[in-house]
């Protein structure tokens, strides 16, 4: 037999079944196992995927901190407000952050 994708699988498995062959002759003649006759029988649309639930972020413990430092210098000059490097540097240094500098930038 040859290579079909699913749609034309699932297009094939139709009609045979309306003529009235059961689940198991469809089984054996498109050579697919009971849970895909199953679904090629079901609703024509795909179910629309589960959004996962958010995952927990490394630097979760750490925003505390960069809000303090970022509110401490709000009225200072440009120039001398902390960067992200050394939001970087002093989370690692001062909290013992396991954080990447990418993840700070972010």
């Amino acid at each position: 037999m040859q290579y079909m994708s699913k749609a034309e699988r699932y297009a094939a498995i139709r009609p045979d079944h309306r003529v009235g062959m059961t689940m198991r002759q469809l089984e054996r003649k498109h050579s697919g196992a009971r849970r895909t006759v199953r679904k090629a029988l079901g609703p024509a649309w795909p179910e629309p995927r589960t959004p996962l639930p958010p995952r927990p972020s490394a630097l979760d413990p750490y925003k505390a901190v960069i809000d303090k430092i970022l509110r401490a210098e709000l009225e200072a000059p440009r120039k001398q407000r902390h960067t992200d490097t050394r939001i970087f540097h002093r989370l690692t240094e001062e909290d013992c952050a396991h954080v990447s500098r990418a993840l700070v930038r972010g």
